[in-house]
């Protein structure tokens, strides 16, 4: 009679606490699945993620970190309160996540760190997953050097297989610092960490780059007199042409520092780029 009433109160215990608790994890798991499906269609219909921002938990920079990119960058200065708030998250987030190295005696400061993360953050704003994957070094130079994988002299490169980013300092600062140009190593090499980071995942801002990314290849194979008033203006360095990556890393080069005169003149492919980054910033 004991073991009875025992066995029934273990099994009331399982119905009033463990089968609830069971019930209220697969209607999460439901609702997060739906959620999932959702975020797709809203990229698919809208070109844009659901959301961005991540609200909990945020990183935060140095006193002295902050005050760098405060000063520095004239991106997050144009920012709303919220929004320097994920910017500063970002960086800090790359920071800490990402190795800096320096080559021939140069000593890697926090304010080559915050250019660096500042750079990569302003172009990657508009992602849902802003993680690079397929970075995890930044190799500082001094200067121009010599690669001894292609045995040639570099300003900067990626190498996904090492996954490494690398920059002449030098390079990376008149690009940083002369926003005019059109001419910025920092911006055309984290364009090639893009190009080939979305090119191996399937996250939601992944899958809205390469379909804009695919949008923008038939738009151009489908209008040869696009592609004679890109090479006629000279607005695009010839470098430009060389394949593909290039073609898109020198497109967000003037996307970025000359935005104006690149939606006066090629209107349809600024408005792809915008689409494939979800850029915000005017």
């Amino acid at each position: 009679m004991v073991l009875q009433t025992m066995q029934e109160y273990e099994w009331e215990m399982v119905r009033n606490s463990v089968i609830p608790l069971l019930i209220f994890g697969i209607i999460l798991f439901i609702l997060y699945r739906i959620l999932k499906i959702f975020q797709v269609y809203y990229a698919t219909v809208f070109n844009k993620p659901l959301f961005t921002n991540r609200f909990f938990r945020l990183n935060r920079l140095t006193s002295n970190q902050r005050a760098i990119l405060k000063s520095e960058n004239a991106t997050y200065r144009t920012l709303s309160p919220k929004d320097k708030r994920q910017f500063e998250h970002r960086v800090a987030e790359f920071i800490d996540k990402n190795t800096f190295v320096g080559r021939q005696e140069l000593v890697v400061t926090d304010q080559m760190k915050v250019k660096v993360a500042a750079t990569a953050t302003m172009l990657c704003f508009g992602f849902k997953n802003y993680h690079l994957d397929i970075i995890e070094i930044v190799v500082l130079y001094p200067k121009v050097y010599y690669s001894q994988i292609n045995k040639a002299y570099h300003k900067g490169e990626i190498n996904p297989r090492l996954k490494t980013i690398v920059f002449s300092w030098e390079d990376f600062l008149h690009g940083y610092e002369i926003g005019d140009d059109n001419l910025n190593l920092g911006i055309h090499e984290f364009g090639h960490a893009i190009h080939l980071n979305a090119s191996r995942k399937s996250d939601i801002s992944s899958l809205i780059f390469n379909r804009g990314f695919k949008n923008l290849t038939e738009y151009l194979q489908h209008n040869e007199s696009v592609r004679q008033d890109l090479i006629a203006s000279k607005y695009f360095r010839a470098y430009a042409y060389t394949n593909q990556y290039e073609f898109f890393a020198v497109l967000l080069e003037n996307f970025i520092e000359t935005p104006s005169e690149f939606k006066s003149q090629f209107p349809v492919l600024f408005k792809l780029l915008k689409q494939m980054l979800n850029f915000k910033f005017s």
